[in-house]
């Protein structure tokens, strides 16, 4: 990685300002965290900042706000549960700027951790304003990005405040943009590309960006009705991108590059708005009533196959309606196949890391990835706007 991290620089009893994506799921009923993955990852930063002495002011966003406070969105929640992993006290303020979180932002000691409420409580953080930025800024004397997850994103916590601090990535930021980064540079071969959920739209770039160095294409998800209808198909009332002609253009530009793209052969189905009345069918005869809601068994067995012969694999977007229990077979027979295959596997955050996470499986894959959209637009070969604003090293 050509960006300084925070080894680069002196943070010996320094306030540094610490992005972090806190961003994680909650029980709907208890407000209880339902899986602290990316919790955890952002330790080994802050572990090395505890290790160095510097006062810690960690700032996250949860949820979508939009500008409003939220009680539920609130990361009181998160401030108890670092506070349990790090087995250290995790200090809470009710607000992310003003004159109070100053004060308490200056009266921080050595190895002593302050959280700050949800960013999004503002609506300045995603319209990166700058007195927002600055407000953010008075609070530290260094800034530090880990937060790979919102890394795609020009708010004031990623990008406003690098005008104002010297800015440095965390230990995770590296680590994400270092082991997506292999698969784009030197991926073992043969290396596929497993690509799951409903929008064509969504993975156009990350195709066309890596269709030169990839050898198989596996679709399932959603996405693949698109490119089933693509190919002349009934998909009846399966869920559509709109994006039939970009399907047929990915499948002959993959078809000129000697890349091979593998869909569906046979599907399970069910009427739209129900989950009782299902059947698998052959993807040449899908009924016109009924829509495509996961892969079906010779369909498991085939990308299975393929799947083994891969040295590298890089998955993104659930198979089938996952989160419905009977639906969700491709999604959770792949992922265990993943797991088990002697290949580098990385796995493209989002709902991806979260059903990994919850089959108990991120520990057998190679790199689960705390960023969904950004590990998209990182492989997509899009500039990541958090990364860009970070301080180059030093030649």
């Amino acid at each position: 990685m050509d960006k300084q991290t925070v080894r680069d620089i002196d943070v010996n009893g320094k306030r540094v300002l610490t992005r972090v994506d806190f961003n994680v799921p909650l029980d709907e009923n208890s407000g209880n965290i339902t899986d602290d993955s990316r919790i955890k990852a952002a330790v080994p930063t802050i572990d090395y900042l505890l290790d160095h002495d510097a006062r810690i002011i960690l700032c996250s966003h949860m949820g979508r706000p939009k500008g409003n406070v939220v009680p539920g969105l609130s990361l009181r929640v998160v401030a108890e549960r670092l506070s349990s992993i790090l087995r250290q006290s995790v200090d809470f303020v009710a607000d992310c700027i003003g004159p109070e979180v100053e004060v308490y932002a200056n009266e921080l000691k050595n190895s002593s951790i302050l959280l700050l409420e949800n960013l999004r409580f503002h609506p300045e953080e995603e319209k990166n304003a700058p007195e927002f930025a600055q407000a953010l800024a008075r609070l530290g004397e260094i800034y530090v990005d880990d937060a790979f997850g919102t890394a795609h994103r020009a708010h004031a916590s990623i990008v406003g405040v690098t005008h104002y601090l010297p800015s440095v990535a965390g230990l995770l930021l590296e680590k994400e943009i270092n082991s997506l980064g292999r698969v784009l540079l030197s991926p073992a071969r043969p290396f596929g590309l497993l690509l799951g959920g409903a929008k064509v739209s969504d993975k156009v770039a990350l195709i066309e960006n890596i269709l030169s160095k990839v050898n198989y294409i596996v679709i399932g998800g959603g996405m693949a009705a698109t490119f089933l209808k693509a190919k002349g198909l009934e998909v009846g009332r399966s869920l559509l991108d709109h994006d039939i002609d970009t399907a047929s253009y990915l499948m002959d530009k993959a078809e000129k590059n000697g890349v091979e793209i593998f869909l569906p052969q046979d599907v399970v189905v069910a009427d739209v708005g129900g989950n009782d009345n299902w059947e698998t069918v052959a993807v040449s005869e899908i009924p016109s009533n009924k829509r495509i809601v996961d892969i079906g068994a010779f369909t498991i067995t085939h990308f299975t196959r393929i799947l083994e012969r891969c040295k590298t694999v890089f998955w993104n977007g659930p198979i089938g309606i996952y989160e419905v229990p009977q639906f969700a077979d491709g999604t959770r027979v792949l992922a265990r196949i993943i797991s088990s295959i002697n290949a580098t596997t990385i796995i493209g955050g989002g709902s991806t890391a979260e059903i990994v996470t919850g089959m108990n499986l991120n520990g057998r894959m190679t790199f689960v990835s705390t960023g969904g959209g950004a590990a998209l637009k990182f492989l997509s070969g899009e500039t990541l706007p958090g990364m860009e604003a970070l301080l180059d090293k030093m030649n």
